[in-house]
């Protein structure tokens, strides 16, 4: 999922470390993808998405 770390440094948290899963985070990334209905998207389903938000396709 796309953090900010502008919010996460207001929110004083690690902002190395992804507050959802907990991996680190990374700026090298391409592609986007948003997901608004998780349930009903084969695409989340294919990704094992199982929250809305925004996502990286691609991380390096």
């Amino acid at each position: 999922m796309l953090v900010d770390s502008e919010q996460l440094k207001a929110e004083k948290a690690d902002i190395h470390t992804c507050p959802y899963c907990r991996g680190q985070l990374t700026r090298e990334w391409q592609g986007y993808l948003a997901v608004v209905d998780f349930e009903k998207s084969d695409i989340a389903k294919a990704m094992g998405i199982s929250k809305n938000g925004k996502y990286a396709l691609k991380v390096r």
